[in-house]
């Protein structure tokens, strides 16, 4: 079971906001799981030393990630944002837990663990995060005139 040039998820215009700086963060995200896939290799003792090298980048981009997720949701008002937060939260708890559960020496399976990140990616920015895409478009479209805007229409 070996993936090295497969990839996991292929990134589509489904997936586009239309915001740059939230696509290029989703296509990061997207690439940071296509690669530990590519890493799947069924040792378990090169799995992990990957998995430690990789982790903690992963767990820091998550959080700049939702974090800017976040912030343009306070700026652009709108009204969903502690539903999408609260997600956001339950995401990086698994995650956490996950992480703890592997540094305490339980046994890793990086093809369950890509196989659940790909779900949820898929999912959030299909599904939840969709959701305030609208909103933050029709906050661009009355705001064009002002280039000082962080947000902007890829």
């Amino acid at each position: 079971m070996v993936y090295r040039n497969v990839k996991l998820i292929t990134w589509s215009s489904t997936f586009t906001c239309g915001i740059k700086l939230i696509d290029d963060q989703h296509k990061h995200l997207v690439n940071l799981v296509n690669d530990m896939h590519c890493h799947i290799t069924g040792n378990e003792k090169e799995e992990r030393e990957y998995f430690n090298g990789v982790i903690e980048q992963a767990g820091k981009y998550i959080r700049v990630h939702f974090a800017t997720e976040e912030n343009i949701m306070i700026a652009a008002s709108y009204s969903g944002y502690a539903e999408h937060k609260k997600a956001h939260d339950e995401f990086i708890s698994t995650f956490e837990k996950y992480i703890l559960d592997f540094s305490s020496g339980k046994r890793l399976s990086l093809y369950s663990f890509t196989q659940s990140l790909k779900n949820w990616v898929l999912s959030h920015i299909a599904v939840v995060d969709k959701q305030y895409f609208g909103h933050l478009r029709k906050i661009v479209a009355r705001k064009t005139k002002d280039k000082s805007d962080v947000i902007s229409v890829a």
